[in-house]
């Protein structure tokens, strides 16, 4: 019992310590100097949540700016974060697998960034050649990034004004209104936050 009771009595008191106590302090202080962050961000739009600032959503029409690559689940599932984790040197990375016609139930096409370079310069009428954002044509870590580059929201912005019938500076104007500069000036490179900018172009 000498050894016994110490033990239990320190396990409860751990247990209400850093089981109970601590998550309510921070959870407490969270909630009090920044409680939009901590509820994860949510925009909300006639009282319904229609995303998050920092989890990005996939948005295929041609009157919005489209967001990078995304390898969770389907592309965008919030529910399979996952990147590629092909590294810079793979061959399906680069040049992809082409579907297997053996195989009719499943289909192991992959797209790398020679299919998505095609894809995206066909989507926006560039070059065959036009030099394209790395962000345009590799998937993110998290597959939830949801911003894209500057020079990825440019490239976009001639479908997206004559999709919806704008001046092309108008859409610009917009792309810089929602450009996120670097943390303190110096930390990352400025970013778009896709959501935000298509939002955006739906109030105008």
């Amino acid at each position: 019992m000498k050894q016994l009771r110490p033990a239990i009595l320190l396990t409860l008191f751990f247990i209400l310590v850093t089981g109970l106590a601590f998550p309510a302090v921070i959870t407490g202080i969270a909630q009090t100097v920044f409680p939009r962050q901590a509820n994860g961000s949510l925009i909300v739009e006639k009282g319904n949540v229609i995303g998050s600032e920092i989890i990005g959503q996939g948005f295929a029409k041609p009157e919005y700016f489209h967001p990078r690559p995304s390898a969770a689940g389907n592309g965008y599932d919030a529910a399979n974060s996952s990147g590629t984790n092909l590294g810079p040197t793979s061959d399906k990375l680069i040049n992809g697998i082409a579907d297997d016609p053996k195989t009719k139930d499943a289909d192991e096409s992959y797209d790398g960034v020679k299919q998505l370079a095609e894809k995206y310069r066909k989507e926006n009428g560039l070059a065959a050649d036009a030099l394209l954002p790395a962000d345009a044509v590799t998937r993110s870590a998290s597959g939830l990034d949801p911003h894209i580059s500057p020079r990825n929201a440019e490239l976009q912005a001639d479908r997206v004004a004559k999709a919806r019938g704008m001046d092309v500076a108008k859409v610009k104007e917009l792309i810089a209104a929602n450009t996120d500069a670097a943390f303190i000036g110096v930390f990352g490179d400025p970013a778009v936050n896709v959501l935000k900018l298509n939002r955006a172009l739906d109030s105008k």
